[in-house]
């Protein structure tokens, strides 16, 4: 593949991308991101392809072409694209991945079987993504499995028969965090030495094959818990030119699964929609945008 450049130090304005995770999971959820990108500033989702709601979700992404969308590959806590009988080392009986996203990932790295089928159902994601015809904005992973080193070897390899330009690799300062929020500081402290170990294997390997990826992705030491007034402290202190911020917006509807705790999918919502938000943002320098703009104004290269 061709080099692709982060080169946003170089322009007037610093970029933001705000993501929706988790499109396809239940109609509350695809509700919820369609709701944040008309109303909204959300500019960006990720598609999860064997999602229960996944059908709906590709006919709004049609219906609404300004919103960039990537793959939310699953290799952890929901069901594979492939049968049983072609990856039995990765899947259950009923076809589901591992409810532990840590025991997946190290059941990757040990068993020798799951990893000669990991490839396989990488790319029936990937496959079943391109056959929407949507195009591929930019990949990342439920759980954050895309960090996982075996995972983020097989998306490289993958990435130039698909067109992968871009994989998250989150990045985000702990004490900033903490400044802000102070609950849960173990658990905190813990996830971000894990996410700089993998930030900094997951750069080495993506710019030795030309795959972008931001300065900075906010939400990882957060997530279920991006309120209004997190984004209101975090944004004005952010020192990156180019960054995205993720969050799971969602819509209770009665009988759907939830995709976070109790509530917080309606409290990422209620911040999406946000004026102070949009306002901070625009005080801060920042434009609204996302991969699929960002490589047509040149501000990432191919």
């Amino acid at each position: 593949m061709t080099n692709f450049s982060v080169v946003a130090k170089t322009f007037p304005s610093r970029r933001v991308i705000i993501n929706a995770d988790d499109f396809g999971f239940s109609s509350g959820v695809n509700r919820a991101i369609i709701e944040a990108h008309e109303r909204g500033v959300l500019t960006s989702t990720s598609l999860m392809v064997t999602g229960a709601a996944f059908d709906e979700a590709v006919t709004l992404a049609l219906a609404h072409p300004k919103l960039a969308v990537g793959l939310h590959l699953v290799l952890a806590c929901g069901k594979a694209v492939l049968q049983r009988a072609k990856i039995p080392n990765l899947v259950d009986a009923d076809g589901n991945f591992s409810e532990s996203s840590d025991r997946a990932g190290v059941h990757y790295h040990l068993n020798s079987g799951a990893r000669r089928e990991l490839p396989q159902e990488i790319r029936a994601q990937l496959q079943k993504f391109r056959d929407t015809g949507l195009h591929l904005s930019h990949v990342d992973g439920h759980l954050h499995m895309q960090m996982n080193p075996i995972v983020l070897h097989n998306l490289v390899a993958l990435a130039s028969e698909f067109n992968i330009k871009v994989i998250r690799l989150p990045s985000e300062e702990l004490r900033l965090n903490l400044q802000l929020d102070s609950r849960f500081s173990r658990g905190k402290i813990i996830s971000a030495l894990v996410i700089t170990g993998l930030r900094a294997y997951g750069e080495r390997l993506l710019k030795s094959h030309g795959i972008a990826f931001p300065d900075r992705v906010y939400s990882w030491l957060q997530s279920g818990d991006m309120s209004e007034e997190f984004l209101l402290g975090l944004i004005p202190q952010i020192r990156a030119n180019l960054v995205e911020i993720y969050s799971h917006p969602a819509l209770l509807i009665p009988g759907e699964p939830r995709n976070g705790p109790v509530g917080a999918g309606q409290l990422e919502l209620d911040a999406l929609l946000s004026d102070r938000v949009r306002e901070m943002l625009l005080l801060s320098g920042f434009e609204l945008t996302n991969y699929n703009q960002l490589f047509t104004a040149g501000v990432l290269n191919n």
